[in-house]
């Protein structure tokens, strides 16, 4: 049989037990509302400076010598790693294609395979992803840089606008170039394919091309081109959003710098599964 005291010490430690669970309750339900209110005003301002960059665009000044700045910076300077990526993922393509349609006594087809997969999806996808890794997070170390050593504010002290100065011509770079170099890595790696094809799978060089010919349709081309646009915009708009948002000194931009990439990626990844289902409804494949 328990003592007075015993008792007393035990009713304690279950109200102190009871009590400690409320507040650690208490505790994450507040840490989650935090972090689902700074999700929503970071949503909130990044469609705001989305916005305000795009109205920039088609309004004065517009500030020439940056956007060729940007473009050389975004598209230039990122030829040889879209080079390389296209080429090798049509060649690598021919390969694995080949073995799959050799089941099926459809080795002619290879052509027609790579040709297709590279304009309407891979292309797209890896030169903009690839665009990202090297571009999205200069922009976000470039201008979270400016935002720690105050040269946004001073900016703003000048009477310039930071979205037009800094945020349209990248966007307006963006929208230019990832375009014209999904262009250039879909044409390589229909090339690479080819190569591949002639010299590795025995395929006749005229056949090769004529199969491309034959499957490349204008709906294949207005797929291959509308996703550039939007994935350009994409990780322009982000890397813009995450250098302006950075805070802390810097480490705050290798934050910032990290972000820019992995928000963007799958921006990119998700969009591209909506875009695909709303461009075959609206350009069927024939």
């Amino acid at each position: 049989m328990r003592a007075p005291g015993d008792r007393g010490a035990g009713r304690y430690n279950q109200v102190f037990m009871e009590v400690k669970a409320q507040y650690v309750v208490a505790g994450l339900a507040r840490r989650a509302g935090h972090g689902v209110k700074q999700s929503v005003l970071s949503v909130q301002d990044y469609i705001m400076l989305s916005w305000r960059g795009l109205r920039a665009l088609f309004s004065r000044p517009v500030y020439v010598s940056e956007i060729i700045e940007q473009m050389d910076s975004l598209g230039v300077q990122s030829l040889p790693i879209v080079v390389l990526t296209g080429m090798f993922t049509g060649m690598v393509l021919s390969l694995q294609s080949a073995a799959s349609l050799d089941a099926f006594g459809a080795r002619p087809y290879v052509g027609r395979l790579v040709c297709v997969s590279m304009v309407r999806e891979l292309g797209p996808v890896l030169t903009a992803l690839m665009v990202t890794g090297r571009v999205g997070s200069g922009m976000a170390a470039e201008l979270g840089s400016m935002v720690v050593t105050q040269q946004i504010d001073a900016l703003r002290v000048l009477g310039s606008d930071p979205i037009r100065k800094l945020v349209a011509p990248r966007m307006a770079a963006a929208l230019v170039m990832v375009p014209l170099l999904t262009i250039i890595s879909d044409t390589l790696g229909i090339f690479g394919g080819s190569l591949i094809s002639v010299f590795n799978l025995q395929l006749s060089w005229a056949y090769y091309w004529r199969s491309v010919a034959n499957s490349l349709v204008v709906n294949d081309l207005a797929m291959g081109l509308t996703k550039p646009l939007v994935f350009g915009f994409i990780l322009a708009s982000v890397g813009c959003h995450m250098g302006l948002g950075t805070t802390g000194g810097t480490q705050g931009v290798g934050l910032s710098t990290t972000r820019s990439v992995v928000v963007a990626s799958v921006l990119i990844l998700s969009s591209d599964f909506f875009m695909t289902k709303i461009l075959l409804l609206l350009f069927p494949v024939t």
